[in-house]
């Protein structure tokens, strides 16, 4: 395994006003995101008072683990890009897709793998609706979302997959 020699050791130094100002901002968009796949199937930027039709009429999702997997997928993405890190983030709590999904959306990694998902308005009223919605996006980190090596629905599948994936990685 290649490692970036340059911060060998330890991960040193604060991070800066405005990369906490940018990364919670970020995280906010997430949680934001994450709560309008669980709940809303129309008026994804609320650009009109919310009414009984904008709500999904059968809630799937778990919005406990949705800030939590956004706050870790965001800080392990920026920690794997700043010191060249070889790492992987695994999730595994069922039903907690929307956490990942969110910045995998809004990285732009989701429209890559699916360009009718855009990021617009369009897009994210797709996104919306077709979350835990039959022919949909599973509401779990299913094979279908851009990276995912396993189907999440529970934490002992993800602890298996980095049993067998993390010997292989530093050989």
């Amino acid at each position: 395994m290649q490692r970036n020699t340059e911060h060998s050791t330890t991960l040193t130094g604060k991070m800066s006003e405005q990369e906490f100002t940018l990364l919670n901002a970020y995280w906010r968009a997430c949680n934001y995101l994450a709560a309008g796949m669980i709940y809303l199937q129309d008026n994804p930027l609320l650009n009109t008072p919310l009414a009984d039709h904008h709500i999904k009429n059968r809630l799937l999702g778990h919005w406990g683990a949705s800030p939590s997997l956004s706050f870790m997928y965001i800080h392990m993405n920026r920690l794997i890009n700043k010191y060249d890190l070889n790492a992987i983030f695994l999730a595994g709590p069922g039903h907690g897709a929307p956490g990942v999904i969110a910045p995998v959306y809004l990285e732009g990694t989701y429209t890559e793998i699916y360009p009718d998902v855009a990021q617009d308005l369009q897009g994210m009223q797709r996104l919306f609706k077709q979350f835990s919605f039959p022919g949909g996006i599973g509401s779990h980190c299913s094979l279908e979302l851009p990276g995912s090596i396993h189907d999440g629905a529970i934490l002992s599948s993800g602890s298996s997959i980095a049993a067998v994936s993390i010997p292989k990685t530093l050989n």
